[in-house]
């Protein structure tokens, strides 16, 4: 990977609008660091982009009653079992 496109894919995430001093620090360490150290740099922020992204996304719940009709109970399901008739007395 070229520097060129390393500067551009941190570039075009960098969010200009909130330009603070933590920011230009990390881009001036950014700017000191060798070429193929610069593209693992640019490797690990797109894992961490990508890791808040999945935790944003939720998980769909069943809506209540969506197994409607899928299951039957027994009418006698309530009445006492067979095998405890004899601690029932």
């Amino acid at each position: 990977m070229m520097l060129e496109e390393v500067s551009y894919r941190f570039l075009v995430k960098f969010d200009y609008k909130n330009l603070d001093m933590d920011n230009v620090i990390l881009y001036s360490k950014l700017a000191t660091l060798p070429d193929e150290l610069k593209s693992e740099v640019a490797d690990f922020i797109d894992f961490l982009l990508n890791k808040k992204d999945k935790r944003n996304t939720s998980v769909a719940r069943p809506k209540f009653g969506s197994a409607k009709g899928m299951f039957k109970v027994n009418p006698d399901f309530d009445e006492p079992l067979e095998d405890f008739k004899d601690y029932m007395n």
